[in-house]
């Protein structure tokens, strides 16, 4: 299983973006996320807030799903 990062990763390949390139747009359409390095650290700590994984997915057009196994 993938976590949210990697998830994340996979759809902006699809999406031909970075992480730097989706923080920059997110926060130039007025999303409150981290400034683009700081995006990144947040995933590689494992410290991102629930709301921007939810505006990020929101943003790229996914949702989060929560399933019984």
């Amino acid at each position: 299983m993938l976590d949210i990062k990697e998830e994340i990763q996979i759809i902006l390949l699809r999406k031909g973006l970075s992480m730097r390139k989706l923080a920059r747009k997110m926060r130039e359409e007025g999303i409150d996320v981290p400034a683009e390095s700081g995006l990144s650290y947040a995933f590689n700590q494992k410290r991102i807030r629930f709301q921007t994984v939810q505006e990020i997915l929101d943003y790229l057009g996914y949702k989060l799903e929560i399933k019984k196994k």
